[in-house]
């Protein structure tokens, strides 16, 4: 492979990561704001600060736990000679492509195992427990559940060795997917039925968020929809519609269980 500039990705990777988030973040919170898919219910004051504070939780987790970024250890990888690709002789871009397909139906498996799991689901309920589903809800997750995931993709990164272009291109989309799939706005039907065949569309995942349990164990994906139809785990609406379908889960349904506070510890509550 003939890698791009790994040292200046590297260099520049926290404003091109932060950037991307703050753009897209700002889009679909326009979009929200001018075609809302459903009614609000709850004040924003609440959920977002919550949900906000949650990924600056998150942010000094990861920081104390991997100094250094999932890029970094596929860079060092690559030096090393670490990893299936990092063996081959095989040509860059489409080595690029493969790689972020393979991360993706990773983290749908990973999607999977926390579902199905009973410890990892008390860590992953979490991002089921809010009542609304919008834009935050898309960054709204425990910060263990954040560094198993983590571990999972640095096992990865070391078993496959995917370029450092790579491995930034996908944690960028899956941020940014993950933004644009819990946003509620309104995507016109015609729009929406073409691009489900590719990728998660907002109405592809609102079903998953579901209180109803069939529905939030189905449409596991967050990028590409191939992996739902699959592996049959695909349900294209939900059964009372997507303006009067519940969210959230029947155990965590008080406007107190949208605190911060009461969102960490919640793994460890009784149902």
């Amino acid at each position: 492979m003939d890698p791009l500039n790994d040292s200046a990705i590297l260099q520049n990777e926290p404003v091109i990561r932060f950037g991307l988030f703050a753009g897209i973040f700002s889009v679909m919170a326009f979009l929200e704001a001018c075609f809302p898919r459903r009614d609000r219910q709850i004040s924003r004051k609440l959920r977002w600060t919550s949900n906000l504070g949650l990924i600056l939780v998150n942010f000094l987790v990861i920081r104390l736990a991997f100094p250094l970024s999932l890029l970094w250890l596929a860079g060092d990888a690559a030096l090393s000679g670490v990893g299936l690709f990092n063996q081959l002789d095989l040509p860059f871009w489409p080595v690029v492509v493969l790689s972020v397909i393979l991360l993706d139906l990773a983290i749908y498996l990973q999607h999977l195992a926390f579902h199905y799991v009973p410890f990892l689901w008390r860590l992953h309920r979490m991002h089921h427990a809010d009542l609304e589903i919008d834009v935050t809800t898309g960054l709204r997750f425990h910060p263990l559940e954040i560094l198993l995931s983590l571990l999972l993709k640095a096992g990865l990164i070391l078993l496959i060795g995917p370029p450092v272009l790579a491995v930034l291109m996908f944690e960028v989309i899956l941020n940014g997917m993950a933004q644009f799939n819990h946003a509620n706005f309104r995507l016109p039907l015609g729009i929406d039925r073409w691009l489900r065949l590719i990728v998660v569309t907002p109405d592809f995942h609102r079903v998953h968020h579901s209180v109803i349990q069939r529905e939030t164990n189905s449409n596991f994906g967050f990028n590409l929809s191939i992996w739902d139809r699959l592996f049959r785990t695909y349900r294209p609406q939900p059964e009372a519609g997507h303006d009067d379908m519940e969210i959230g889960l029947e155990q965590f349904r008080t406007v107190s269980d949208l605190r911060l506070d009461r969102m960490l510890i919640q793994p460890f509550r009784r149902n």
